[in-house]
């Protein structure tokens, strides 16, 4: 399904530091940004028609694991550079990604991505959703760096900059709707704060991962296990946004440790009514009518309780728990593969774990938790979950590392 060498570069991203020259008052990371930009585009494509989601999804990791690679080069140097010689940094990012991506899939999706970097001529509406998502997210980092920046001399050159790129992306009616402050940009806002609460936030990590960053990681886990398993295209896409959203009422709740969730009886059934409470009256009200239904089925909302990673399918208007989502592998049933999301969840807690220790830092916490995570790992429709995190393990324990790297913008 994965391999350590991609995850490596997966969670490097948690130390690409954005925004390195201004002072900032709380850090940014390309993680965090990457996340924040893949919940906005979601919002803005459902307000078009005519959007591929897989398409979305694919562009939006294809760009992430290409921004990984070049994030030592400067946006402005980098999209001056790719202007004249496109082809030759295109083959210089895809050698050093070939031999992670190259076991993926059976090689099918390195060969989509090199498709993907060489033709710019696909998926083209998908790209230019993500590159309004993009900037958006970029416009939301920057109304923090503006307010320990002003006594610089080049911030209202910045500024200028920044609020005039929005018409670029006017056409899109939910960048209208997110830049006039309408509803949806306090959704926006709300997903964006998750940045600023941190995973494991009991003991020190190396490189610590916000609750934001963690949700970006379990949508990829959860994207390369439903191509893996041959999902069809609707499974993907609600496996991919399940994840990416399964943590967006602790914007409103706070993260919550596993350990204390489960020391006090039918503590975390108090704390589940509660987030339903929260995003009854918090959320729903600034989710567009129309996708009301969809998005209370991907957060797991089930008459009056909240489960989402239950395995279960969508058709006409109902939703039906189900024990084995295979047999439904089919668009018209908009199956959710619950059970199988969980563990990519527990996985990523594994490896923020795993590499943590890989560092030195080996806390008691990190130690424990990863003890007790392996514990929970199992196999799914034939991926062994717990054999990868053993992979991974034997993998970080011999070479564990990742760089801090910097980025601007």
């Amino acid at each position: 399904m994965i391999n350590p060498k991609i995850i490596d570069y997966i969670f490097s991203s948690a130390s690409i530091q954005r925004w390195n020259d201004y002072p900032r008052m709380v850090e940014l990371v390309e993680l965090d940004k990457q996340a924040h930009k893949l919940i906005i585009a979601y919002f803005i494509a459902k307000f078009e028609k005519d959007v591929d989601y897989n398409y979305l999804i694919e562009a939006a990791i294809f760009e992430f694991l290409r921004r990984v690679v070049v994030t030592d080069i400067r946006p402005d140097v980098f999209r001056n550079a790719l202007q004249k010689r496109a082809k030759e940094i295109n083959s210089w990012v895809v050698a050093n990604l070939e031999k992670s991506l190259g076991e993926i899939n059976n090689g099918i999706f390195l060969q989509k991505f090199e498709e993907y970097l060489n033709n710019p001529n696909i998926y083209k509406k998908e790209r230019f959703i993500l590159k309004a998502a993009s900037y958006l997210s970029t416009r939301w980092e920057f109304s923090i760096v503006y307010q320990t920046s002003t006594f610089l001399s080049d911030i209202e050159e910045v500024k200028k900059s920044v609020e005039e790129e929005i018409e670029d992306y006017y056409e899109l009616i939910g960048v209208r709707k997110i830049a006039l402050n309408k509803k949806l940009a306090k959704v926006v806002d709300l997903s964006g704060r998750l940045r600023f609460q941190k995973r494991w936030a009991q003991t020190p990590r190396i490189p610590e991962t916000s609750v934001l960053g963690h949700m970006l990681t379990v949508a990829i886990f959860a994207y390369f296990y439903s191509i893996e398993i041959n999902a069809c295209p609707k499974r993907i896409e609600n496996n991919f946004f399940t994840s990416l959203f399964h943590d967006l009422p602790e914007a409103l709740t706070r993260d919550i440790i596993t350990p204390v969730k489960y020391s006090v009886d039918d503590l975390s059934d108090i704390i589940a009514e509660y987030e339903i409470k929260k995003i009854q009256d918090a959320i729903l009200p600034n989710i567009p009518e129309f996708m009301h239904d969809e998005f209370c089925y991907i957060l797991g909302m089930y008459k009056d309780s909240k489960d989402e990673f239950a395995n279960r399918i969508y058709q006409n208007g109902e939703i039906t728990l189900v024990d084995d989502v295979s047999k439904y592998n089919m668009d018209k049933y908009n199956a959710i593969d619950g059970e199988a999301l969980k563990q990519c969840d527990k996985l990523s807690a594994f490896v923020e774990a795993s590499l943590s220790i890989s560092h030195g830092i080996k806390s008691k916490e990190l130690i424990n938790g990863k003890k007790q995570i392996m514990k929970g790992l199992k196999e799914i429709n034939g991926i062994n979950f717990h054999a990868i995190a053993t992979k991974i393990d034997e993998e970080f324990c011999t070479t564990g590392q990742t760089q801090v790297r910097m980025d601007f913008d």
